[in-house]
């Protein structure tokens, strides 16, 4: 056992770059800070959001967005504790320098938290964060120390979560031999590591690891080896597994197709035949539940009209679920302080997120017991598909698979 813990705190610090891989990213313009007004008279209540905005790499223009329209929709419905939200964006640009300069704003601007961000520069950002106490809440766990430092709250479990709950759901639709496509990557083994001990626990054979370079443009050669002998291929290329998909159309093949959120898209499926796509029926392990499910009534409203935000976007997703749990922290208290809150999520009995999230708590008693990853609390995961190009419940009934057991099973032998 500890040499397999050892070798799972050794993969955490694979994270931040392996983020990137599950990240649906697209063009944006920089954000500043909110110019809502509002007629509620209570003191506002002033938080940060950052994330990379007009760059290069995984940018996430819809974080900020997302953001703004839940400020918008919250003081809309009375505010928190009778005052309004200001939310102020930082563009953190994929730049750890910049990540920093935006932390340092939070400080300086006296924000309670910074809620529902997304960036790479964790070790950056934390320390700044944790030396001036404001919490760090539901970040969307593409940096290794969201799961580490004590002043973070995640709200999913990340990549171990979800590549674990994974391979179980392929062994469990009656996947037998699996192939895994990923980047030729170090820090990308992550994603075949907890791939494969997620289909090992479901009682299935190691899957087949393939490699990707990461200048490849014609995925025919790895869609021949993926499909040769596999009944199942996951495809673990972030946005640019539309490649692998376009190779898999023109080969032919037939074998069943499956992801985690932000590689097999709904947009993906609809632009290779919406229905009648090779995605349809593909096994799809997510965080949430589908933008269908009713828990996401208030997401979908206060969004409405608004085409800069894609609300199949997991990052956009993880925002809203964040604020939801700021908000539920925040009206508990009789004076909102960054401090308040960090005392008020480390002993909560559990944060109600209307469904989104199973109850989430942050207690020393169910952080999972991993070195490196020991901030995460939340093992849970959905089981997914695309039916008529839409990603839904695989089955009617479908709610959270908790895979902490997976996680934390003494190794067989």
């Amino acid at each position: 056992m500890n040499d397999s813990r050892r070798r799972r705190s050794a993969a955490a610090s694979c994270l931040a770059v392996t983020g990137v891989l599950l990240a649906t990213g697209c063009g944006g313009e920089a954000s500043g800070s909110s110019t809502e007004t509002t007629s509620l008279k209570g003191t506002p209540v002033k938080v940060m959001v950052w994330a990379p905005e007009n760059t290069q790499g995984s940018a996430q223009p819809g974080i900020p967005l997302t953001a703004q329209a839940y400020e918008k929709w919250i003081n809309a419905n009375g505010g928190i504790n009778g005052g309004p939200l200001k939310v102020i964006t930082c563009n953190d640009k994929n730049d750890p320098d910049e990540a920093e300069k935006c932390a340092q704003q939070a400080v300086a601007d006296k924000v309670v938290a910074v809620v529902g961000s997304y960036s790479l520069a964790g070790d950056r950002y934390m320390p700044i964060l944790q030396k001036a106490g404001i919490p760090y809440i539901g970040g969307t766990g593409v940096s290794a120390a969201e799961f580490s430092n004590p002043l973070s709250f995640p709200v999913n479990g990340g990549t171990p979560v979800v590549f674990a709950a994974h391979g179980r759901q392929l062994v469990q639709e009656g996947c037998k031999k699996i192939s895994g496509v990923r980047y030729d990557l170090a820090a990308a083994a992550i994603v075949s590591k907890f791939l494969t001990l997620g289909v090992t626990s479901a009682g299935g054979a190691p899957p087949k690891d393939l490699k990707v370079p990461v200048t490849a443009t014609d995925l025919a050669p790895q869609v021949a080896a993926a499909t040769k002998g596999s009944d199942c291929v996951s495809v673990i290329l972030g946005t640019h597994s539309d490649l692998f998909v376009k190779s898999y159309v023109q080969s032919g093949a037939k074998t069943k197709l499956g992801s985690v959120v932000g590689n097999l898209t709904p947009q993906l499926a609809e632009s290779t035949g919406g229905g009648g796509s090779p995605l349809e029926g593909a096994a799809i392990t997510g965080y949430y539940p589908p933008i269908s499910d009713a828990a996401w009534k208030d997401f979908l409203e206060a969004t409405q009209g608004n085409k800069d935000i894609d609300t199949t976007n997991g990052a956009n997703a993880t925002t809203w679920v964040a604020f939801k749990v700021f908000t539920e922290a925040a009206e508990k208290l009789s004076k909102i302080s960054a401090e308040a809150l960090v005392k008020e999520l480390d002993t909560t009995k559990g944060i109600d997120t209307g469904g989104l999230t199973p109850p989430l708590n942050w207690k020393a008693s169910t952080a999972l017991p991993i070195k490196g990853l020991n901030r995460i609390h939340n093992a849970t995961a959905t089981e997914l598909t695309i039916r008529d190009g839409k990603i839904e419940w695989a089955k009617s009934g479908s709610t959270f698979v908790d895979v902490r057991k997976v996680l934390t099973a003494k190794p067989a032998g």
